[in-house]
């Protein structure tokens, strides 16, 4: 059903993830970005094949959101910066299991 596409972008910014380590206004974006464009990824799949996709969508993206939320809610530098680190490790954890699923499929 050409799940390489979606696999490449993902990839792509499993890549781009992880050399954020430091919170600061330039990670944020960063991370900001890469959160759209996986849950625009997450979403395409989702449509294309539910049967896979759809507990990644509803889990995954939503544990996603509820950590972006966090962060953006801290209000001290020390708990930014810890939860910043939480949202970059759950963000990539999601898409990991993305696109490990992806792989699966024939």
């Amino acid at each position: 059903m050409g799940y390489a596409k979606e696999r490449g972008k993902l990839e792509k910014l499993s890549a781009k993830i992880t050399g954020l380590t430091i919170y600061d206004d330039r990670s944020l974006a960063v991370i900001t970005d890469i959160y759209e464009q996986y849950s625009h990824t997450i979403r395409i799949l989702k449509n294309k094949d539910p049967e896979n996709f759809n507990e990644l969508y509803i889990n995954d993206l939503q544990q996603v959101k509820e950590f972006k939320k966090s962060l953006k809610v801290s209000e001290e530098d020390e708990d930014r910066q810890s939860k910043f680190l939480k949202y970059k490790e759950v963000l990539m954890a999601a898409m990991v299991k993305t696109i490990l699923v992806t792989n699966t499929i024939l």
